[in-house]
């Protein structure tokens, strides 16, 4: 754990070499500016899956979000507290992002919990993966992984102003695998209906 911790403290100071000293650096620029991603990210909590690592972007060029299993709620406007779709509210409405990017992965200890369905385990875990639903025998996690996805794109339609931006066609919704072990992106194609490698 310490030498982690010795790494990121590291990092932090090659962060500031790059993005912070000098006149034109890009902190700079974005605390005058402002941040106006064209992208948002809903991407699992996994420390293996960092959205702005894998896709190698600098500050302000993502607004992201991460929870366990990188699940998109249902729309549900009541009093109780909801961080994701407050983030994609922000994202949408307030920074009008053009694509909004679901990214799942391999080996998801989020789905794995799902699959298990065990509350004795924990307080919260539970369920929050509890909004995916799996029918059938239990899948393989990965599977399983995929299929929430696809669960967590019509979630975000029953967004009324996610579900106006996709009409109008002013948003885009991409639903990406990542495959921890070969570190490569697989795409939803709904025309085909499978995963393919994403294109560069």
């Amino acid at each position: 754990m310490k030498k982690s911790f010795e790494k990121a403290l590291e990092g932090y100071s090659r962060f500031r070499d790059k993005y912070v000293h000098g006149d034109q650096s890009i902190m700079q620029t974005l605390s005058i500016d402002g941040q106006k991603p064209e992208i948002m990210v809903v991407a699992c909590c996994d420390s293996r899956v960092d959205p702005a690592l894998i896709l190698q972007c600098d500050p302000g060029d993502l607004f992201v979000v991460r929870n366990v299993a990188n699940i998109v709620p249902p729309y549900e406007n009541d009093a109780a507290h909801h961080g994701t779709s407050a983030a994609l509210e922000f994202a949408i409405c307030f920074l009008k992002v053009k694509h909004l990017i679901l990214l799942g992965h391999s080996q998801c200890g989020g789905i794995q919990a799902l699959l298990e369905n065990d509350a004795s385990k924990n307080d919260f875990i539970t369920n929050w993966v509890s909004i995916i639903k799996h029918e059938g025998a239990s899948p393989d996690i990965d599977t399983c992984a995929r299929s929430a996805l696809h669960q967590s794109y019509k979630n975000a339609l029953s967004f009324p102003w996610i579900l106006e931006k996709m009409q109008d066609k002013t948003l885009q919704i991409h639903r990406w695998f990542f495959d921890i072990k070969s570190g490569e992106i697989f795409d939803y194609d709904p025309l085909e209906e499978k995963y393919k490698p994403l294109e560069c």
